[in-house]
């Protein structure tokens, strides 16, 4: 049961950072709203890294945004989130590998390899709260923005960059939490490394009983 729920993990986890990857090279993380206008000649959508803009035949054009300390405060957080969960995920992987009891990675020292899947759970848990925080944070401005009726600039819609994010947090979130419950899921046949065994002054004792000298000699039961 225990191996189902690791690789289970690990499954969700493999998912959780391929998708955090996709989400933060998605170019629709927030897109121009159709909202009040009758006719819509141009789509502009953004994501962290550049602005493009695209016409009715089809044609598009991107550029990237020209300085880090031009951004936004939001914008610049959001892109340290995302890239420390992808690194926060990479380590996931790497420990949940090692950690996994059907692994022969690092041994048998299966209390070891059990604290070693637990910190790659971490890492995941880590992974999904960077992920989560970057999205939602990102998601509350465009709703902000949308709302705000003394706001004269372009009003965004939120984009599918966002909905693949949301989805990634939980699977990472899902698969540290099966990871960390493992560690205290043991079963009944489950290999240990240091077995027990009984005391040695409990072995000599009995030893001694046992060959006590009698108190009478051969020639007593003659």
């Amino acid at each position: 049961m225990r191996d189902i729920i690791e690789i289970t993990a690990l499954a969700f986890g493999f998912l959780s950072w391929i998708m955090v990857i996709v989400s933060l090279q998605d170019q629709y993380w927030k897109e121009s709203t159709t909202e009040g206008s009758v006719i819509t000649t141009s789509t502009i959508y953004e994501n962290l890294w550049m602005s493009c803009a695209s016409d009715s035949t089809g044609i598009y054009n991107c550029r990237d945004f020209p300085s880090l300390f031009a951004l936004p405060g939001y914008l610049q957080a959001s892109r340290a989130l995302m890239i420390a969960a992808i690194v926060f995920g990479t380590l996931g992987l790497v420990g949940t590998l090692v950690g996994m009891q059907c692994s022969k990675i690092g041994g048998d020292n299966y209390v070891l390899k059990g604290r070693i899947a637990a910190i790659g759970g971490v890492f995941f848990l880590l992974q999904g709260m960077c992920t989560m925080i970057a999205v939602s944070w990102y998601a509350a401005n465009i709703t902000q923005e949308f709302f705000d009726q003394f706001y004269a600039g372009t009003k965004y819609e939120i984009g599918e960059g966002l909905y693949i994010g949301w989805s990634s947090a939980v699977l990472a979130l899902c698969g540290g939490g099966c990871l960390i419950c493992t560690c205290s899921f043991n079963e009944p046949g489950e290999k240990r490394p240091y077995p027990y065994q009984p005391s040695s002054r409990g072995r000599a004792l009995s030893t001694t009983s046992r060959s006590a000298p009698s108190n009478y000699g051969r020639n007593a039961y003659v």
